[in-house]
């Protein structure tokens, strides 16, 4: 039981929250690459994010694993761009540092949903099923290269009005 909840329910749980994060993440990259205001979509990509990665702690685990480090590396970007927004309203080097901050905390759910999918989904966890193997190395790669790239874009054009 985690927070009352069978661990099976909590499981489901961890995973909406984490897709809707995953989800939302995604939708708010193209407004950044338009230069648009933070809006309501951000503020649930960051909350559901955050949301992701407490929960994740609240697993029955023994020791400090990946999962935790990942979970506290995420906290981590995320309180930054959480302050680089709502203290610094992106004002000055706070638009880059919020945007690579924000975008680093989408980069490792991904990251995390492309581990889970290799380890769970039949059929893909059979390509890699030590995940050391090509297909996963590759899947990890291509996110990371995408996640540079898009990065790269978005530091250039992301350039909202300051509130």
């Amino acid at each position: 039981m985690v927070l009352g909840l069978p661990l099976y329910e909590f499981t489901l749980l961890h995973v909406a929250i984490s897709l809707i994060g995953i989800i939302t993440g995604i939708l708010v990259v193209p407004r950044m690459l338009r230069s648009e205001p933070p809006g309501w979509l951000t503020h649930v990509f960051l909350a559901t994010t955050v949301l992701t990665s407490v929960t994740g702690f609240l697993f029955p685990t023994p020791g400090f694993t990946p999962a935790k480090a990942f979970g506290v590396l995420s906290l981590v970007l995320l309180a930054v761009a959480l302050v680089a927004l709502l203290v610094f309203r992106l004002a000055g080097r706070w638009r880059w540092i919020y945007a690579s901050t924000a975008l680093g905390a989408l980069y490792l759910n991904c990251f995390v949903l492309v581990v889970q999918t290799f380890q769970k989904v039949p059929g893909i966890a059979e390509l890699a099923p030590t995940q050391s193997e090509p297909p996963f190395q590759i899947a990890q790669g291509v996110l990371l290269a995408a996640t540079v790239l898009i990065g790269y874009r978005v530091l250039k054009r992301f350039h909202p009005p300051v509130t």
